[in-house]
């Protein structure tokens, strides 16, 4: 019986080893190919070939041996989206580029009114008996139907989520294979969970994404076999947390798990079902695997571990899949000041990142190669970050095991789109839309299969619902499911503008910024958007005119020395409580220039030393805050005020203001959830005084600044510090003015201020603080 059972096995590998050298052969043979035009192309492009086009194994935490890449050239037809098959096809499109894009060799628009049909022929070799095969498909966007020789193996909708067909009934006992898939998008005309491509792209907005954008692959399997395993570290108790998904396990089945450490063994765990039928739960059947002194993943040391799990009956292996996971935790702390803290590890990090959009001049929403993919990972950690938000967009696995392998950590957002153009789908600041069931039923479903696709992934702390209101509704209803279904991780329900007072995270934008609110005592603050400063680099553009940031400069050393600005800025806001923040962001699209890097990646902006050493510091031991003024944004504080032009040296601390109004701050022109009325404003004008007493001088100085008017000009004992520009925001702002401390003196000191109101005015409000001894 084990001479038979080892024929077998020679036999199988021998068999899936043609099967793979033989569909990849077929694939370098598609015919010819030739990338489109477009604005931009990176590199990497010149390196595309139909024959080896993102060849990776696609699943890197549940790899099998034996699997055929089916990217490469398929036959391509585009059609009105009522007609049925078509009878011909238009050319050839390299999967798996969006038909949009230039590497496809299409760069067509589909359109809503259309629908995209693929095609591709290919031979196998006969599967033994019992054997399954699978058709696999990473992601399409958005609504994909499949047949197989003719037969219609089911459907899908959905951009971001792979999906699978058993295909083992339709496939012809010899000749030629044949699969068919439509697919019909109607971008921002749905209410679908989408990123940033619309049919009318500008400003923040994208080209349109039709089709397949990731990897389609064969994979034989035995009849049973691994579905889906779920990988959860218990860092406290040192165990990985390990549920198996096999449907078909029988008594006469045994489940094999083994961990291991740079190819030393770790640990093991075995599973007869005979002796254990029940011990399954919801997600499949339960293996606890002991790692004893676990050696803990961080983005300074992203260690992983390898696991491999087996399926054996009568002493044979029928299934075995090979992965990794890494040892970590995540969590909300308070740290020894009181301040709510994002806790890696049971130890304070601040986060910091860029917002990664994830585009590509010349694949759109599909990176060139695996080498362009990782690229952009490897420059976030070499400019210092440890973090980034991967921004209404989710990627291949391939893209989180880069950040797993490298050590960056990842909040990962939910796309949601912003609604059709026919019904606007978007929060107020106030309320929560309404969805209709399909829409709400859809977004659900999508929400659940990024959890359960990418859950497995340490690098992966923050799971990010809604961004800027953006399709958002029943929030605190989701924000309490995330958390009931993943509670292993940070929720952020929404990002910027819509807060609901739900979730760990209480997250502003602010550009540039930086700036914070007060989280209250449960929550953590974050700045999850900020920056966003532009530099056009001639010859990198995709657009000659019309190129914007949200504050732009004319050269590299103007640009550092802004960003250098807002680096300063921020560190002073992590003693006041700031746990994290995004800076915008990784590349310049399309018409963005606020990259660190141009759109096709081939400058940098900035130098990477001196990022790296300006990032550093906001990694120490957490600087304590220590205020010199409080500002009226919880208390009211008491100025005297003018509204009329004051008499010579007004700022001076000699000046006599005895004669001069009263009045608490904030200064502000009505009632409002964004800052409340102290004093009401009515006039153009508005002249601010106040003393305050130091007993020490401090070297570190900055201002706490709600600023909703004109210029302002800030003055202390006589000096002027700061010319605020004219400024119409929502929050509070962070500003280092160390540069001036030498100002200050022990005894008494005055801060003056002279505010213009404009056709926008909002409001006025200040405090000075000091970071560190």
């Amino acid at each position: 019986m084990a001479s038979l059972n080892r024929q077998l096995a020679r036999r199988k590998a021998v068999l899936l080893i043609a099967f793979a050298l033989l569909l990849a052969l077929i694939s370098q043979g598609c015919g010819q190919w030739q990338a489109g035009e477009a604005a931009l192309m990176t590199d990497w492009a010149n390196d595309v070939r139909p024959g080896s086009v993102h060849s990776e194994y696609p699943r890197p935490q549940m790899i099998r041996r034996d699997w055929a890449n089916l990217n490469g050239l398929w036959d391509y037809a585009i059609r009105p989206k009522d007609e049925g098959q078509p009878s011909g096809f238009d050319g050839k499109i390299l999967v798996p580029f969006a038909a949009e894009s230039a590497l496809s060799g299409v760069t067509k628009r589909v359109g809503s009114e259309n629908r995209l049909w693929y095609r591709r022929r290919f031979s196998l070799p006969k599967l033994l008996a019992g054997n399954r095969m699978l058709l696999h498909f990473g992601a399409v966007d958005w609504h994909a139907i499949v047949w197989v020789n003719g037969r219609k193996m089911g459907e899908h909708k959905g951009c971001y989520d792979p999906f699978t067909f058993d295909i083992t009934n339709s496939l012809s006992a010899k000749g030629e294979q044949e699969i068919v898939v439509s697919v019909w998008d109607p971008t921002d005309e749905g209410s679908q969970p989408r990123g940033k491509q619309v049919t009318e792209p500008k400003g923040i907005y994208y080209t349109p994404v039709t089709g397949i954008w990731q990897t389609v692959w064969l994979e034989p399997v035995s009849s049973v076999h691994i579905r889906r395993l779920k990988i959860q570290p218990d860092v406290d108790e040192e165990l990985l947390r390990l549920r198996v998904d096999a449907p078909g396990l029988g008594e006469s089945h045994t489940l094999d798990a083994t961990c291991s450490l740079n190819g030393n063994f770790v640990s093991r765990r075995i599973l007869p079902i005979r002796q254990f039928p029940l011990q399954r739960d919801a997600d499949g059947y339960v293996l606890d695997v002991m790692v004893e002194r676990p050696k803990l993943w961080s983005p300074d040391n992203p260690v992983l571990y390898g696991l491999t799990v087996k399926i054996e009956e009568g002493g044979k292996v029928i299934d075995e899949v090979t992965g990794y996971f890494g040892m970590r935790k995540i969590a909300v702390g308070k740290d020894e000041d009181g301040f709510n803290r994002l806790m890696l590890n049971d130890k304070v990090l601040f986060q910091f990142g860029p917002l990664d959009q994830g585009w590509w001049p010349d694949g759109l929403y599909t990176a060139p190669s695996d080498e362009a993919l990782k690229f952009d990972i490897e420059m976030t950690k070499k400019l210092g970050f440890n973090m980034l938000r991967k921004h209404v967009k989710i990627e291949p696995a391939q893209f989180y095991y880069h950040c797993d392998r490298l050590g960056v950590l990842v909040w990962q957002d939910m796309p949601n789109g912003n609604g059709p153009k026919t019904l606007r789908v978007r929060s107020s600041d106030l309320e929560d839309a309404k969805r209709d069931p399909e829409s709400a039923r859809q977004f659900e479903a999508e929400l659940k299969a990024m959890i359960d696709t990418f859950g497995n992934h340490p690098s992966i702390v923050t799971w990010v619902i809604f961004n800027e209101g953006w399709g958002q509704y029943d929030t605190e209803r989701l924000t309490d499911w995330v958390k009931g279904y993943d509670p292993t991780r940070i929720c952020n329900a929404t990002s910027g503008w819509a807060d609901r007072g739900v979730s760990d995270l209480y997250d502003v934008h602010m550009y540039p910024g930086p700036g914070m609110e007060d989280s209250g005592p449960k929550r953590v603050a974050v700045l999850g958007e900020f920056g966003g400063l532009g530099l056009p680099v001639k010859g990198h553009l995709w657009l000659d005119k019309d190129s914007w940031g949200y504050r732009s400069f004319e050269t590299k050393e103007d640009l550092a020395a802004r960003y250098e600005g807002l680096i300063k800025d921020l560190y002073g806001m992590i003693g006041r409580g700031l746990a994290a923040a995004v800076y915008t962001q990784t590349t310049d699209v399309e018409s963005e220039v606020n990259g660190l890097m141009t759109y096709d990646r081939k400058v940098v902006k900035f130098d990477a030393e001196r990022m790296m050493e300006l990032h550093r510091k906001l990694y120490e031991p957490v600087p304590k805050a220590w205020m010199l003024l409080t500002d009226s944004e919880h208390q009211a504080q008491q100025w005297r005020y003018s509204v009329n032009l004051p008499g010579d040296d007004w700022a001076g601390p000699g000046f006599d203001d005895s004669g001069w109004q009263v009045g608490d701050a904030p200064f502000a022109v009505k009632e409002s959830v964004y800052l409340p009325v102290g004093t009401l404003w009515k006039d153009k004008e508005l002249w601010l005084r106040r003393d305050f007493s130091l007993g020490k001088v401090p070297s570190d100085l900055r201002m706490k600044v709600y600023h909703g008017v004109e210029p302002a000009t800030i003055f202390i004992n006589g000096k002027k510090v700061k010319e605020l520009p004219r400024r119409g925001k929502r929050h509070y702002q962070d500003i280092d003015i160390s540069e001036h401390a030498g100002v200050l003196r022990p005894g008494r000191n005055v801060l003056a201020v002279h505010c213009s109101a404009g056709k926008r005015v909002l409001g006025f409000d200040i405090g000075l603080y000091s970071v560190g001894d």
